[in-house]
Parts: C-alpha cells; sequence; structure tokens
C-alpha cells in the first residue's frame, strides 16, 4: 500500500486532535478535582456518586431531626425540673398549712397566694412550647394542655392510655433513622391536672380555713407526684442518651459514605499531575516528529 501525504497528515492531524482532548480532559479534571464531571464520561461513577451523595443528606436530615429531639427533650427535663420545684414549695406550705391552730390570719393570706402562683406556675410550666409546638399536650401540638377551659379530659391512672385515648395522650415521635422512631414527649398531661387539683384543694382549705380537710392526704398526693416527675426525668434521661448514641451512629454512616464519595469520583492529584506532564510531553515530540516527516508542499518551495 502506498503511504501518501494527505494519509500522513490526516494522521498526524487526528493524533494531535486525541492528544488535546486527552490533556482537556486532565486539565479539566485538576480543575474540578472529580473524575468525572458530566454523565457522559463515566456513567457507572455518576450513579455510585449519586448514591453516595444521597445517603450523605439523608443522614444530614437524621442529624437535623436529632437536633429538633434533644431541644424537646432538654426542654420537657428543664420543665419537669420546675414542676419538682414548685411541688418541694406547695409541701412545705402544706406542712404548714396542717398546723390550722397556729395560724393567723395574716399566715393563711400569705399561704393562699403562695399557692395561687404555684398553681399559675405549674400551669405556665405545663404550657412549655418548643418553637411553636406545645410538648405536653402529644398529638395537639398546636393547643395549650392548660386552656381557657383548665385542663382537658385526660386518663386517669386506672384506665389504661390506648382506651378512649386523646391527642394530648398521644406520642409524637420523630425519625432518626431507616424505621428508627424516638418519642420525643412526655405524656405529663394527667399528673398536671392533678396537681393542679391537690393545689386548688389546699388553697380553697386555706382561704376558708377548713378544719377536717386531710392535709395528710395532700402531702402524700404531692410526694406521689414528686416521683412521677423523678420517674418522668429519668424517661427522658435514658431517651437522651439513646439519642446521644443514634447521633454517633450517623456521624460515623456519614463518615463512611463521604470517604466512599471521595473515593469514587475525587481525583489522585499526583496521579493526574504526572499524567498530565507525559501527555504534555509526547504531544511536542508528536509535533516535532510530524514537522519533519510531512514533506514540503510547492507552497514552501514558492516561499
Amino acid at each position: 500500500m502506498r503511504v501518501t501525504q494527505s494519509m500522513l497528515s490526516n494522521n498526524m492531524l487526528r493524533n494531535l486532535s486525541s492528544s488535546y482532548n486527552k490533556m482537556g480532559i486532565l486539565q479539566e479534571q485538576l480543575n474540578t478535582g472529580k473524575k468525572v464531571n458530566r454523565p457522559s464520561d463515566d456513567p457507572v461513577v455518576v450513579m455510585k456518586s449519586l448514591g453516595y451523595g444521597m445517603t450523605v443528606d439523608k443522614v444530614a436530615q437524621y442529624q437535623k431531626n436529632l437536633g429538633e429531639v434533644n431541644n424537646w427533650l432538654d426542654s420537657s427535663d428543664d420543665a419537669l425540673d420546675g414542676v419538682g420545684q414548685v411541688l418541694h414549695r406547695a409541701k412545705e406550705l402544706a406542712t404548714n398549712a396542717a398546723n390550722t391552730g397556729a395560724m393567723t390570719p395574716e399566715d393563711r393570706e400569705k399561704i393562699k397566694i403562695e399557692m395561687k402562683q404555684l398553681r399559675e406556675q405549674l400551669q405556665d410550666l405545663a404550657n412549655t412550647k418548643v418553637g411553636d409546638k406545645y410538648i405536653f399536650s402529644g398529638t395537639a401540638t398546636d393547643k395549650p394542655l392548660y386552656g381557657e377551659n383548665g385542663y382537658p379530659e385526660l386518663s386517669t391512672d386506672n384506665t389504661p392510655p390506648t382506651i378512649n385515648q386523646t391527642a394530648y395522650e398521644k406520642q409524637v415521635e420523630i425519625e432518626v433513622f431507616d424505621g428508627v422512631n424516638l418519642r420525643v414527649n412526655t405524656e405529663a398531661g394527667a399528673m398536671f391536672k392533678q396537681i393542679d387539683e391537690v393545689f386548688k384543694d389546699i388553697q380553697d382549705s386555706v382561704d376558708n380555713n377548713t378544719d377536717d380537710f386531710d392535709f395528710s392526704g395532700a402531702i402524700s398526693s404531692i410526694e406521689k407526684n414528686l416521683d412521677k416527675v423523678l420517674t418522668a426525668r429519668a424517661d427522658i434521661g435514658a431517651r437522651s442518651n439513646r439519642a446521644e448514641l443514634m447521633d454517633n451512629r450517623l456521624q460515623m454512616q456519614e463518615g463512611a459514605a463521604k470517604k466512599q464519595r471521595s473515593e469514587n469520583e475525587d481525583i489522585d492529584y499526583e496521579v493526574v499531575i504526572t499524567e498530565l506532564i507525559t501527555s504534555e510531553s509526547i504531544h511536542r515530540a508528536a509535533l516535532s516528529v510530524g514537522a519533519r516527516i510531512i514533506q514540503p508542499s510547492l507552497v514552501d518551495f514558492l516561499r
């Protein structure tokens, strides 16, 4: 087969174009730091990167959800701590009020006023909010637990909560992992209502100077509710610990997903720079050799 001048020229131009394209790809990889910059470069790598990216985004959303969980639990614990302080003070007042014979009208008036303030403080704690949500109102987060008509109808200790359960007694859960939900609310509505009734009875007894009021029973009820507060706070602490463990798990999964995505799509700069330098050397050599093997044309002689 006879090798013509046009064949030499076309081959050289084709090889030079291929060399330019290869250097362009390497330079683009250095600019972006990615192995592929469009789906057509490597569809498999792109699909894997999309999957890893979705995992990272999902973990980020779960971490935001965990922040909301911790916000609910911390606010609930702070509110119940306030309830405990109110109960301790109410117990002191009830103990003093039990000595009816030693109290003066002025003493009764002071106890009545303070009991009223304790009831109002208890009602404020019952309406604790996180953002625009009432945390002790069950799934009725848009309604305060203590409203204009007082506390809503709630199950008593003798009624299973699953029977005739109202929205105020239902659980609020937030998803923190695939198929994993954490309960964030504390079912304390019945406790708030019972404490408020005890406080009201003590207040009315002191106000009316009732001699036959069962102060010992009221004090016992306050102590029982103190135990309930401690139990509820222990439950909140256990859920906080689980949320912390889940956060550690999410951090590990996020790190693994980011590492896999980096290994899949990020370039090795040393390798790419070496390949680019090699390609440039080959390209210069091709230009030099091509200039020598292509024969001069008639135009070159005329010049």
